[in-house]
């Protein structure tokens, strides 16, 4: 699976990782929803850990869709709002 973080770049990202990528994103879409902006800080900043460490790096001369888009990192809790909604990133 490939997975982009915007302004960042792509990972080439495990597939044996998904379901963790999933809980995680679930995690954000609850703690959006919620309207707990802690919560939503440590769910998000866990996901893009997750795909920086166990992704690996895809090289900026290979063009490859993305299957996953992750917002920047710099993401603001209100306009998290907009992005992690319903199902997510991810659907089930």
């Amino acid at each position: 699976m490939i997975v982009r973080i915007a302004t960042e770049g792509q990972y080439d990202f495990p597939d044996d990782d998904v379901d963790k990528l999933n809980e995680l994103d679930n995690e954000v879409v609850e703690a959006v929803e919620a309207g707990d902006e802690e919560a939503f800080q440590t769910a998000f900043a866990s996901l893009l850990e997750l795909v920086r460490s166990d992704g690996k790096p895809v090289a900026d001369d290979v063009l490859e869709e993305s299957d996953v888009i992750i917002p920047p990192p710099d993401l603001t809790f209100a306009e998290a709002g907009h992005q992690f909604t319903g199902d997510g990133l991810i659907p089930d």
